[in-house]
């Protein structure tokens, strides 16, 4: 069961990932520090929060709290990060961190304890915790960008009116293992 999970963790992860660069690749530089109003945060914010989150809460992940003394996390919802080269630099930098750190978890170790700012996490609740703050924020930036590019907006899974072709190109392929991400990537 703990390399079925670990296995399906970084495919999901891998999943969020592609959703995130595939929305880099529908905007031009200027639609990536674009605020909706002064209480919301550009595509590049919200990115370097989640590098900010990501180098933070992977580097040792098995031995020290993820919430590191070096961290600023108020700095982080900063316009800090000034092109579109910059802010995929710093993506691809908090990516390979979680994946650095995934690659470490293994039978030897999977009932270590995770502490996140003190409090105790399983290795799957830590994960857990981790998987859907990121969903929840590329959410964000899928839904930023798709607002920018309005009806130019590139689909990122089953477009609208698609459903019944997808559905059945899926269920003529009959009962089979894979991941669901397998098809969006």
């Amino acid at each position: 069961m703990q390399e079925n999970y670990m296995q399906s963790v970084k495919a999901q992860f891998e999943y969020y990932k592609i959703l995130g660069e595939r929305t880099f690749e529908q905007l031009n530089e200027k639609d990536l520090f674009n605020h909706h109003n002064e209480a919301s945060n550009s595509i590049a914010i919200i990115v370097n929060h989640i590098q900010g989150n990501m180098k933070s809460r992977w580097t040792d992940f098995l031995t020290s709290d993820g919430e590191k003394e070096w961290r600023n996390r108020d700095l982080e919802f900063e316009e800090i990060i000034k092109t579109k080269e910059e802010l995929i630099t710093k993506w691809n930098e908090g990516w390979e961190c979680l994946f650095t750190a995934l690659a470490t978890v293994n039978e030897n170790n999977f009932n270590t304890d995770i502490h996140i700012r003190n409090q105790k996490h399983t290795i799957v609740e830590a994960v857990n915790r981790q998987m859907m703050h990121y969903a929840y924020h590329i959410g964000q930036i899928v839904f930023i960008g798709r607002m920018i590019k309005n009806n130019e907006w590139a689909s990122l899974s089953v477009p609208k009116g698609k459903s019944d072709a997808f559905n059945s190109q899926k269920f003529s392929k009959g009962k089979h293992k894979g991941h669901f991400t397998d098809d969006f990537k």
